[in-house]
């Protein structure tokens, strides 16, 4: 696939993604679920006794910090990250919390919102460096230095039932959705055409999916994870640069992401 082929769609496909990867491109230099709980399923009552709601001040220190992640930099999402909830318009009204989960827009009842980004170091590996890339130098430079994986995480603190009511109609959209979409955002359409789901373990419910754009007839893999842990919610949406160009490149769930996320919600 031609370099521009890939750029473009993943400019339609998210435009927070590519933020991350720019990010990441300038910056320096896992598991499986088995367990029932959380699965992809997303099979798990609401708590019996009421959620915790984390303060504006307890999420913040509960969301993701550098070093939490080994191997990726975080840093805290900015002004040019943020997509307003009446900024992101659907097609099909019932995919729109699918929407809201892409670009970490919260649903009704939030309390308070923390993002992040989180992006995969570049390996001192003796691999192709981005600047061999730059210079055309075959298919295996792109593949090696833009398997870098870019993670965008909202994490947000929900009263009452607010929590899981937000997963349930998360759950809900996405096999509704499961077929596609279209959501658009500051004028750029995301052409969705298809959800897979995936399998990830972690809180009290938590609930995976391979999201798949199409762009002139060029598809861009992403991953979206959804994770609660009573009162509070966090969404993960990934992108890889290297898994969209064509290549045999394997593009996983940010397993290690939602790990460190649920750890610190514990």
């Amino acid at each position: 696939m031609r370099a521009t082929a890939v750029r473009r769609t993943a400019l339609a496909a998210s435009a927070a993604a590519l933020t991350l990867l720019a990010t990441a491109c300038g910056g320096s230099s896992d598991a499986d679920g088995k367990d029932e709980k959380g699965a992809a399923s997303g099979s798990s009552s609401a708590p019996k006794a009421p959620a915790k709601v984390l303060t504006a001040a307890e999420l913040e220190k509960a969301a993701l910090a550098q070093g939490d992640v080994e191997g990726a930099k975080v840093t805290k999402a900015g002004p040019d990250d943020e997509v307003p909830a009446d900024g992101v318009k659907v097609d099909k009204e019932a995919c729109l919390p699918v929407a809201h989960a892409m670009f970490g827009v919260a649903e009704e009842g939030v309390v308070a919102t923390a993002k992040r980004k989180v992006i995969d170091e570049p390996k001192a590996d003796g691999k192709k460096s981005l600047e061999d890339a730059a210079k055309g130098e075959g298919a295996d430079a792109f593949k090696d230095a833009f398997n870098l994986t870019s993670t965008f995480v909202a994490l947000h603190s929900y009263d009452g039932t607010a929590g899981p009511d937000a997963m349930a109609a998360l759950k809900k959209a996405a096999a509704d959705c499961a077929g596609g979409f279209t959501a658009t955002v500051a004028g750029t359409p995301t052409k969705v055409v298809s959800m897979t789901e995936e399998k990830i373990t972690g809180g009290d419910e938590a609930m995976a999916w391979t999201v798949t754009s199409e762009d002139d007839g060029t598809t861009a893999p992403f991953k979206l994870v959804a994770l609660r842990k009573e009162g509070s919610v966090a969404t993960f949406f990934a992108f890889n640069l290297a898994a969209a160009g064509g290549s045999d490149v394997t593009f996983e769930v940010p397993a290690e992401v939602v790990a460190a996320q649920d750890k610190k919600l514990a």
